[in-house]
């Protein structure tokens, strides 16, 4: 009997070992795997740019063909994080045309950029960014555990179209229903998530009845409710222990009726944000009046596809979209959905609120439909608690409309605690009044809806809808002499191809003719003839060479009677002369003609063309529109050059 025991425990004590042995190898192999895996480089294209990727170190595997200039590139050696990151690559030589890895880490925003031409890519000059990065070889620095799938700031994930691998999980299944695939990249983007990019849970049906500790605010920041100076209160859903700030819970279905519902009004096309305050300082009373408000305005716009549409964020430390343009497409459902919203508490920090905005609202996403006019109104409780002028310029320049309503604004005594004075004429569009409302008590909000409505639907006066690429009627006039060629002049076609792909083309946005011209002169199309920028390129490549003597003086004058005499009112208007040698006859007086009838005009020389005879043909400053390129095939280097010019003299017009 003893022995049969010895043996038994023998042969469990030998399965034991065989079992460990064959754990450890299985946990070897696991290991080769897990090191072979951490080496997968994630690969992008060449048009990411730094600021979509939340990662603050990363390498990436860029592919070939990155110099092209459409990739935009601003800096030298630091480089703005609007940049394409793999440009940036090329132009600092850590890779060339053909393509490779790098190794990426962002640092701060920089004061300026400066712009320069390197390893075939120019790069751009830019006043000042909020973030910045540089780009070495793609050695990986010992204790570094680097990304091999990339977060980006938005949901659709551009590396997912560079053939980027990331594993699909399944959410576990609810009988009935069809599981949803995920990404891991977009698991990671989740728990990573800021506040600032999060969309708000419903609030808690106890949220009303349940006190919560007061949060500390800083110094002469109001709290009041009805009228009096109190503690900031939080409902139990904003500070309740295990609350995640980050989760994004499904948008709240639109309510279903058999009833008739509106398509919109049809004479107020708009695509329209409200920024509304959800801090602390409002109080709840005041928080109603301002959802009440915001009702009256669905209802007074007549929301639908064909009219306007509507979304709303809320602020207070971090901003949140409550729905976005497509969540309620007509005035009832977004009015139910209005009465829902919680109060958020916090600081009234609007600046980062139309950085948000800014960012990302207004996106094909979400609803935006890139013809009407982009609105955004901001409802601020006395004074925000940070500055809204950067934020608000670049708003502006992205086309949005900043319209301000600031209730019960600072008295004498409480000055002191505004951070930013005159903070509302540093934000709106225009600092004539249109765009701002002052309103001496939140009981007299209602007052301003009729007039409000009727501003955000007068697309005529929505100036910042117009941006320099947007608002204009571009007409280049084109050198066809002989001394030009056939093989220069396709050269010539395809840089003019590759400034008309920068502006947004259509009858009611920028429009674009062409006049040739030798001895004499073509019209080859007026500004009216196409509206759309396929129509324009299709045009551009039927263009026939002519061949001919250079009375460049002539074709000034034939441009300003038969092209831009048909310009609208409204319009900018922006002459693009391309010519490659000296005038025969005089260009000082067609010149003059077209700059006294406000033709801003910007010439292009190569090759023979006289330096002194652009430069009097050029607007004032000539070094703003004057180039000289030394070869047709250096043409293209030209194009993001000339079309920051033009915004940047665009953005530099006064506002008021």
């Amino acid at each position: 009997m003893g022995t049969v025991v010895l043996t038994m425990k023998a042969s469990v004590i030998e399965m034991f070992l065989v079992l460990l042995v064959t754990g450890i190898h299985s946990n070897k192999e696991t290991t080769k795997k897990i090191k072979r895996l951490k080496f997968n480089v994630p690969q992008i294209n060449c048009d990411v740019k730094a600021g979509k990727i939340i990662n603050p170190e990363f390498i990436v595997k860029c592919p070939a063909g990155c110099q092209d200039p459409k990739y935009h590139v601003y800096g030298t050696d630091v480089y703005a994080s609007y940049s394409s990151v793999c440009g940036a690559a090329v132009h600092s030589g850590v890779l060339d045309n053909s393509g490779g890895k790098i190794l990426v880490r962002k640092v701060a925003g920089q004061s300026g950029y400066k712009g320069s031409y390197s390893n075939g890519v120019q790069s751009l000059s830019l006043p000042r960014w909020r973030e910045s990065f540089i780009v070495s070889e793609s050695k990986p620095q010992k204790g570094v555990t680097y990304p091999s799938a990339l977060t980006y700031s938005s949901s659709k994930s551009p590396a997912a179209k560079a053939g980027e691998t990331t594993k699909a999980y399944e959410r576990p299944s609810v009988p009935g229903t069809t599981p949803q695939p995920v990404t891991l990249t977009q698991v990671v983007a989740v728990t990573t998530a800021d506040a600032s990019h999060t969309t708000l849970p419903k609030p808690s049906p106890f949220a009303a009845s349940t006190a919560s500790s007061p949060r500390p605010q800083p110094a002469g920041h109001r709290s009041r409710e009805m009228g009096l100076w109190s503690t900031p209160t939080y409902t139990s859903s904003q500070n309740r222990p295990g609350a995640n700030p980050g989760f994004v819970p499904k948008e709240e279905l639109s309510t279903q009726s058999l009833e008739p519902v509106s398509l919109g009004d049809p004479n107020c096309k708009v695509d329209l944000s409200f920024l509304i305050d959800g801090s602390s300082s409002i109080g709840k009373r005041r928080f109603r009046i301002q959802k009440q408000f915001l009702a009256d305005v669905a209802q007074a716009l007549d929301i639908g596809p064909v009219g306007p549409l509507m979304g709303v964020v809320q602020y207070g430390d971090n901003p949140a979209t409550h729905f976005n343009l497509r969540t309620h497409t007509n005035s009832r459902d977004l009015k139910t959905a209005i009465e829902k919203i919680s109060q958020r508490g916090g600081l009234a920090n609007a600046g980062r609120a139309i950085s948000f905005v800014t960012k990302n609202f207004f996106s094909k996403a979400n609803g935006n439909r890139g013809g009407p006019p982009n609105v955004a109104v901001v409802l601020v409780d006395g004074w925000p608690t940070d500055k809204v002028e950067e934020a608000s310029r670049l708003a502006r320049e992205s086309g949005i409309n900043i319209f301000f309503i600031a209730i019960e604004g600072a008295v004498e005594n409480e000055k002191q605690y505004v951070l930013e004075p005159n903070f509302v004429n540093k934000a709106v569009c225009r600092t004539n009044g249109f765009y701002s409302f002052h309103v001496q008590s939140w009981f007299g909000l209602h007052k301003t809806l009729q007039p409000l409505v009727k501003r955000v639907c007068d697309a005529e006066r929505l100036a910042c809808s117009k941006t320099c690429l947007n608002s204009a009627d571009v007409g280049f006039v084109i050198d066809g002499s002989s001394s030009v060629g056939t093989g220069n002049f396709r050269t010539v076609l395809q840089f003019v191809a590759n400034l008309s792909r920068e502006f947004e083309i259509s009858d009611t946005d920028t429009r674009v003719g062409a006049v040739q011209y030798t001895y004499e002169q073509r019209l080859e199309f007026g500004f009216d003839r196409y509206s759309s920028k396929a129509d324009v390129l299709g045009a551009l490549k039927r263009v026939g060479y002519w061949s001919g003597g250079t009375s460049t003086g002539a074709a000034i004058h034939y441009a300003l009677e038969q092209l831009f005499k048909k310009s609208k009112p409204n319009k900018r208007k922006l002459m693009i002369l391309i010519t490659d040698g000296r005038s025969y006859d005089d260009v000082r007086i067609p010149a003059l003609a077209a700059h006294l009838k406000g033709v801003i005009t910007y010439a292009v020389g190569v090759a023979w063309a006289a330096q002194e005879e652009l430069e009097v043909i050029a607007t004032h400053p000539a070094r703003d529109h004057s180039f000289f390129v030394d070869d047709f095939d250096n043409l293209y280097q030209y194009v993001p050059r000339i079309i920051q010019n033009i915004c940047t003299e665009f953005n530099s017009q006064p506002r008021n």
